[in-house]
């Protein structure tokens, strides 16, 4: 399996982060790989995004202004027709409560920044797989 390939290309993925470079860059990387990507600059553009586009897996920064990438994940997984799309949490810190905290809010993965792209594909091939089977079971 070539591993950083995503497995349709008909994919979508909604990227959450307050910068612009970071939205740039992965909008750039998963366009580029025949993804379908949706950007969104805090939680709660987060959420409208999510439910009017319903992506199959959601990159999301926690420290956000407006709403935090914790507060989103929460509301997420309360939601009865978003709460199963996996969510990959990014983040420059690396302090262990915060992960957590995002973890416990729902989380699925966790990523630290500066971003490895090639693993983030990775991951994200991986969480748009399982969100698939759930989907089809």
């Amino acid at each position: 399996m070539e591993s950083n390939a995503l497995p349709e290309k008909k994919f979508k993925v909604l990227v959450v982060d307050d910068e612009p470079a970071i939205l740039e860059l992965l909008q750039y990387n998963f366009s580029k790989k025949g993804a379908k990507v949706s950007l969104a600059r805090n939680g709660i553009e987060g959420l409208e995004k999510a439910a009017s586009e319903l992506p199959q897996v959601i990159v999301l920064d926690i420290m956000m202004p407006v709403m935090s990438g914790i507060e989103m994940c929460r509301e997420l997984k309360s939601d009865p027709v978003l709460k199963n799309i996996p969510v990959l949490f990014l983040s420059a810190s690396n302090d262990d409560a915060l992960i957590l905290s995002a973890m416990t809010a729902g989380g699925d993965h966790f990523v630290s920044k500066p971003i490895k792209i090639n693993l983030l594909f990775e991951i994200v091939n991986d969480l748009q797989q399982e969100f698939k089977a759930k989907n089809q079971a």
